[in-house]
């Protein structure tokens, strides 16, 4: 699916409800893939009903101990939700949005039904990006939601780009696996310091931040500017307090540091397990959580 309005286009997936590609006036502002490709490194998809990890695929909810499948294997977690190969159906559709929505039946280690809406519509001032969950269910369910693009400023890598990321906190995690362990004050971490835009050049950013400095309207903007001046910005409200970077570190040169994941994400890693910020869906209630990107 295609929308398109005031020079951007968004090809939209309707398996995970994935932002394919995004380009404003034919310059790329996402990293994308091919209508025929499997998604590579989760490009684009939507995550619910938890965004990043929940360690060793367990957690406790209303007295209730609950085991997930281990999606990611190598570290023994289980990542990103359960829409991510889900294919989503089309509720509304216009040339310059689409509405899609899917339903997560209760299964083992999630038994609670959750309707999830995903909303794409682009004008004016980019591309803005929704999801609701709602609760259909009679238990009261937990819920976090993300989105997972990466945004190229058009360097070849994501060395070479400029970053402003405003966050006065990280969230530290092992090396291995990558769980949490603690926030801590990036005046700790100069590495992951971002708050004055600066080259990213050869660090590793794999993590989640907090504290984040907002405008008069309580938005949350992260910037990536490439060496020719020209870049994207990412822009999100209060329902989400927290932002995973990656610079996508990966084995294959070919995928490796290409773009830049930055995931707002409604609550941080392992939330299920930690209750931070976690949402709980009461019967019938719902939650909306969005984002935009913008050309720079």
């Amino acid at each position: 699916m295609r929308i398109a309005a005031h020079g951007y286009r968004a090809d939209i997936a309707s398996v995970g409800a994935t932002l394919r590609a995004l380009t404003f006036e034919g310059r790329d502002l996402v990293v994308s893939f091919e209508a025929d490709q499997v998604r590579p490194a989760y490009r684009g998809t939507t995550l619910a009903p938890w965004p990043n990890r929940i360690v060793d695929g367990t957690y406790s909810f209303a007295g209730e101990q609950h085991r997930l499948a281990l999606t990611e294997p190598s570290r023994a977690q289980a990542l990103h939700g359960l829409v991510l190969w889900q294919d989503f159906a089309v509720q509304d559709a216009a040339a310059d949005r689409v509405r899609l929505a899917a339903v997560i039946p209760p299964q083992a280690g999630y038994p609670f039904r959750v309707e999830v809406a995903v909303d794409f519509r682009v004008d004016a001032d980019g591309l803005h990006q929704s999801v609701t969950g709602r609760n259909l269910g009679v238990d009261a369910a937990p819920w976090g939601t993300a989105p997972h693009p990466y945004l190229t400023a058009g360097d070849e890598r994501v060395d070479d780009s400029e970053l402003l990321l405003p966050a006065a906190s990280v969230l530290t995690v092992t090396a291995d696996r990558l769980s949490p362990l603690a926030l801590e004050s990036v005046d700790e971490h100069p590495e992951w310091d971002f708050r004055t835009a600066r080259r990213i050049g050869d660090v590793f950013i794999d993590h989640a931040f907090t504290g984040l400095r907002r405008d008069a309207e309580g938005m949350a903007e992260v910037r990536l500017r490439g060496a020719s001046g020209a870049g994207v910005a990412m822009v999100w409200d209060a329902a989400c307090p927290w932002v995973q970077v990656h610079t996508a570190d990966l084995p294959d040169r070919a995928l490796s540091r290409r773009g830049l994941a930055v995931e707002p994400m409604t609550c941080p890693p392992d939330a299920f397990n930690s209750g931070t910020d976690l949402v709980v869906l009461a019967p019938g209630a719902s939650h909306t959580a969005g984002w935009s990107i913008r050309s720079l």
